[in-house]
């Protein structure tokens, strides 16, 4: 936080207070910004300073409890870390449209939630051979663009960073668990109307799901990409949901023990929104953390899309 004016003169607290403006975009515009105590001051207002990709990462990393961890797949996929910032792009996977973007925005640093190169650990050896592989590598190079994976620091976050994009999104902070936030007690309705409000809200076009639509419904646990079937089941039988609602699944663990739950007479529904969809607005909440702790770079986020479509 800022010092507060200095209360023997208004020019002690002027010359000690720190102006922040967005300069590429001030200059951009031809905007001149100026002050009628200008003239009073000492100093001139100074610019904003620059950032390197690893100033920003440890800045990110600060606010993480436990700080850098390491093991961890939040690395470097490309580029330097000192390499000097000109713009940002958030994303969930940095794909090559997402890359062709960043170079029409003049952002050389792309902060991806998902792996660059096809495996969580992005492992390259296999892919040497690989057109696809060799194209995308060259591109980034070509253009120094350097892409960080924030995958397990956001979601250390407490609380996790991914889970309070998503309840952001669609409108549910009010009616998530103080310790719990995957927990959400919603305005009672039937399955169709959560499902419809979900799919508005997250830009879905349609839903797999187990259950009878006219199911009332109150009780959501939440549980944005792949928490895995020992997660997603243990979580059904501790706190008892009415919907579990996740990002992906094997079709062969969670769906067959929610259908088997069903059966067995127990009030619970499915709702399978896919990893994307369901993780997307981290990455927008990586956007507002960026705006508020590194407000002089120009940060974008640009949505990777989802990867499947419906016929």
């Amino acid at each position: 936080m800022e010092p507060g004016p200095d209360q023997t003169g208004i020019l002690a607290g002027y010359t000690r207070r720190k102006f922040i403006y967005n300069v590429s975009t001030a200059v951009g515009a031809g905007i001149v910004l100026s002050s009628p105590l200008m003239s009073l001051a000492a100093e001139p207002v100074k610019k904003e300073e620059t950032y390197t990709v690893k100033q920003i990462m440890d800045l990110f990393i600060k606010d993480v409890p436990g700080g850098a961890m390491a093991e961890t797949v939040d690395t470097l996929k490309s580029g330097s870390a000192d390499t000097k910032v000109t713009g940002i792009v958030t994303t969930m996977f940095a794909t090559i449209a997402v890359i062709r973007n960043a170079i029409d925005l003049g952002a050389n640093f792309i902060i991806a939630h998902e792996p660059t190169f096809y495996n969580h650990e992005d492992k390259t050896d296999w892919l040497q051979d690989d057109n696809v592989y060799r194209y995308k590598a060259n591109l980034l190079k070509e253009h120094n663009i350097a892409v960080w994976r924030n995958h397990d620091y956001i979601h250390r976050l407490v609380p996790d960073g991914v889970t309070m994009g998503v309840l952001d999104q669609l409108g549910w902070q009010q009616y998530a668990d103080k310790d719990l936030p995957n927990l959400v007690n919603v305005p009672s309705g039937p399955l169709k109307d959560l499902i419809r409000h979900t799919k508005a809200k997250l830009n879905i076009e349609k839903v797999r799901y187990i259950g009878d639509p006219l199911q009332k419904c109150r009780r959501v646990l939440l549980y944005p990409g792949a928490a895995g079937r020992v997660t997603h089941i243990e979580g059904i039988e501790k706190y008892k949901p009415d919907v579990l609602m996740v990002g992906e699944l094997s079709e062969w663990e969670t769906a067959e023990y929610v259908r088997d739950a069903l059966a067995k007479g127990d009030n619970i529904a499915l709702v399978v929104l896919g990893h994307i969809a369901s993780e997307e607005p981290g990455s927008e909440y990586m956007l507002n953390w960026l705006k508020k702790n590194v407000p002089g770079v120009k940060a974008t986020h640009v949505p990777s899309g989802h990867s499947l479509t419906y016929m």
